[in-house]
């Protein structure tokens, strides 16, 4: 049963930690390397995947998991606190720091404007994007070719954008996780999915924590 105590402290803290998120990019940003942050679940069983990949080549830099569980709940909106303390321990581990951190997840787009990859950045400092499968608000659809988009928004407020990475398939829809602008992110996210509707630094990371949570089982 949910503790109705630490979900109320959860949201608590959503709400006083927002203010802290800022939007828009350091001078001269210019990110030469970005991890993607994946996680999968086997119950409260879990593996955290972290893969850094080159902008530029998209080739892998490097790549950790780690294994962990949760006891936090899943509540709608606090996605988060199931994940962070597993990404961390990912990130920790490894040798290269990566110049912004691709989650699997929203940011801006989440009922207190403070989602996973908003989560992330205030807590790290780091450069964080959020890219989500699924929209979190309402959105008309983008037009069909690669680099369209259309704005996602969520009373009265724009919280991201509905971004078409490939010609023809369903959009992801992108948001501002910590020290960056939409626009830049959106332009970041088509760097790193030129061949796939997901950037590759999701994939790789997905791909290698269900690998390694297929191996614990």
């Amino acid at each position: 049963m949910t503790d109705p105590s630490r979900v109320d402290e959860a949201i608590a803290e959503q709400f006083a930690l927002r203010s802290l998120v800022i939007e828009h990019a350091p001078d001269g940003f210019a990110p030469r390397t970005a991890a993607g942050l994946d996680v999968a679940y086997d119950g409260d069983r879990l593996v955290a995947a972290a893969c850094v990949v080159d902008v530029e080549t998209l080739s892998t830099v490097e790549s950790k998991v780690v294994a962990g569980s949760t006891d936090f709940p899943y509540v709608p909106g606090l996605f988060a606190y199931r994940e962070l303390p597993s990404v961390r321990a990912v990130l920790d581990e490894l040798e290269t720091k990566p110049d912004v951190l691709v989650c699997d997840g929203h940011g801006r787009a989440h009922p207190r404007r403070f989602g996973l990859a908003c989560h992330l950045g205030v807590l790290t400092g780091a450069v964080t994007v959020g890219v989500a499968k699924s929209a979190f608000g309402s959105y008309e659809e983008p037009g069909p070719r690669r680099g369209d988009w259309s704005p996602v928004e969520h009373e009265g407020a724009v919280v991201g954008r509905a971004l078409r990475t490939q010609d023809g398939v369903k959009p992801v829809f992108v948001s501002i996780g910590h020290l960056i602008d939409l626009e830049s992110a959106c332009e970041l996210v088509l760097r790193l999915a030129a061949h796939h509707r997901q950037p590759e630094t999701t994939r790789r990371a997905d791909h290698l924590c269900r690998q390694a949570l297929r191996a614990l089982a």
